[in-house]
């Protein structure tokens, strides 16, 4: 016999996208729970550097950049392909309301100077993206400060979170601790196992659980909000939708996003779309077979099985996740660099792992001449010393022609500025690092209308059920505008839903 306890508003997830509709929900006087099946909060966002991708607020303004809503809807007029139209104007509306609404209840946001993604109309020089402040441990509730999952590089390796939390975890901890100030509830190792209806089998009124004692009933009155990531940690799933790279590679937190609550939602008869596949990223291949993701490649070149170079390694890192998935023999890749930079990879990696460690598995192999590196890597010799040699002309000549690295503001964003992208590799020894695709979280899952409501294939509403988060359709589909998109779409669609539910 299932217990049964009663709330106006069950949260299934605990990322970005959850917190914020707890927040809210929690601050309208409404009982809410954060149901969380991990022994952590925060999720994927919590790995995060903490860019919200909310055009047009207040921030922005204080800091005098050039965005505006106006802006921001004609930038994704010019990337999105055949987006739904009333779902963008409904996150370009909202989006400096909800802004407001975090500050007003104790969420300070600062701008964050972070190229955004595309040369295109409406983009705004140095990025629009917003982050929360930092916030010192010490100054969360203890309930809060002991649950943020910490960085991934200290989370892998079993390590406690910093004094000083930044970026995700100050996001997370910060919406957590107002939301338990308001008396929210957060409830852990709570694995939801389906959706509970009531008598007529239309509307949804909470969740099923395990607890270790037994299977417990979340009732919620108002409204079920599923915000609890994509489907990357499920191999079948994956498979099942086509989405390229493998669960050791994805960078969710281990044994998560499995998916259970969007196969609940499909169950009850909930539209699915898995167009937009995943927000992909290069992974450097740890020596645990796992990836790590990248971005901000400084120097090096990016060769694919047949030791050719195939694409700009300074694109967004999504953009260039998708070229590697364009082709099989660019999965792995090899990353050849020099030594100019005393062995360390040129890049941000997040974890890199120690070179030494890399050197011994076998993801990093060093040589003394590019032949040697070839051999030691498997790659056709005369390729790969026709690639840097090709690149290393290109270097010399400050003009990338086959590729256009350099000429966009996000490729010289990591490196220092217009003419640095562009550095030859020919200081022996030699050094290439295994990537493979990793991703960031899958892009699809269930179908929802403007205000969050899942909808049905007809495009009637699931009563009671809402998502938002990777559990969602994305509204950006096989696009990553700029930093910090997940994270905004995903708060944006939450609190619309909270904002749905109590009306």
């Amino acid at each position: 016999m299932s217990e049964t306890q009663q709330y106006d508003v069950v949260v299934v997830g605990s990322g970005g996208g959850a917190m914020t509709g707890a927040l809210l929900a929690a601050r309208a006087g409404l009982r809410t729970v954060v149901v969380e099946k991990t022994d952590l909060i925060g999720g994927t966002s919590a790995y995060s550097g903490g860019a919200c991708w909310l055009p047009g607020s207040a921030v922005q303004q204080r800091a005098g950049i050039g965005d505006s809503t106006e802006g921001a809807r004609s930038y994704l007029g010019a990337i999105l392909s055949s987006p739904d139209a009333a779902k963008v104007e409904a996150f370009l509306a909202h989006s400096p309301e909800l802004v407001a609404s975090l500050e007003e209840a104790g969420l300070p946001f600062e701008w964050l100077p972070f190229a955004e993604y595309y040369d295109a109309p409406g983009r705004v020089p140095m990025g629009r993206s917003i982050q929360p402040v930092s916030i010192k441990r010490g100054e969360l509730p203890a309930e809060v400060a002991a649950l943020v999952r910490p960085p991934v590089e200290r989370d892998r390796a079993g390590e406690g979170g910093r004094n000083t939390l930044s970026g995700g975890q100050a996001l997370i901890a910060r919406l957590a601790a107002l939301y338990v100030e308001a008396g929210g509830e957060l409830r852990t190792h709570l694995p939801v196992t389906g959706f509970v209806l009531d008598d007529s089998g239309d509307r949804v009124v909470g969740v099923a659980a395990m607890t270790p004692e037994g299977p417990v009933v979340l009732h919620a009155s108002r409204g079920v909000l599923v915000a609890a990531g994509g489907f990357e940690g499920n191999a079948a799933l994956r498979a099942a939708h086509a989405v390229p790279g493998e669960v050791a590679w994805t960078m969710a937190p281990r044994d998560t996003n499995t998916g259970e609550p969007i196969e609940a939602g499909l169950a009850l008869g909930a539209a699915g779309d898995f167009s937009g596949v995943g927000w992909f990223c290069p992974g450097l291949e740890q020596p645990d077979g796992g990836g790590s993701f990248t971005l901000g490649f400084r120097s090096g070149l990016m060769v694919d099985a047949n030791g050719r170079r195939y694409a700009n390694e300074c694109l967004p890192y999504d953009r260039f996740g998708r070229e590697m998935a364009a082709s099989e023999d660019r999965i792995p890749s090899w990353f050849v660099f020099d030594s100019r930079e005393g062995g360390r990879l040129p890049a941000i990696a997040m974890p890199e792992g120690d070179p030494a460690e890399h050197l011994a598995a076998g993801t990093w192999v060093r040589a003394d001449t590019l032949e040697d590196l070839a051999a030691a890597t498997g790659l056709p010799a005369a390729d790969l010393v026709a690639s840097v040699e090709r690149f290393n002309k290109l270097c010399a000549d400050g003009v990338d022609e086959d590729f256009g690295r350099g000429e966009d503001e996000y490729d010289t964003f990591f490196t220092g500025g217009p003419g640095t992208a562009l550095v030859p590799c020919d200081q022996a020894p030699y050094f290439a690092a295994r990537f493979v695709l990793s991703d960031l979280g899958t892009k699809g899952g269930l179908v929802t209308d403007p205000a969050g409501r899942v909808l049905r294939p007809d495009g009637s509403a699931i009563d009671g059920l809402y998502a938002s988060s990777n559990s969602a359709a994305s509204l950006f589909g096989g696009v990553y505008p700029g930093p910090g998109a997940p994270l905004g779409s995903a708060m944006v669609f939450a609190s619309l839903a909270v904002r749905d539910l109590l009306s």
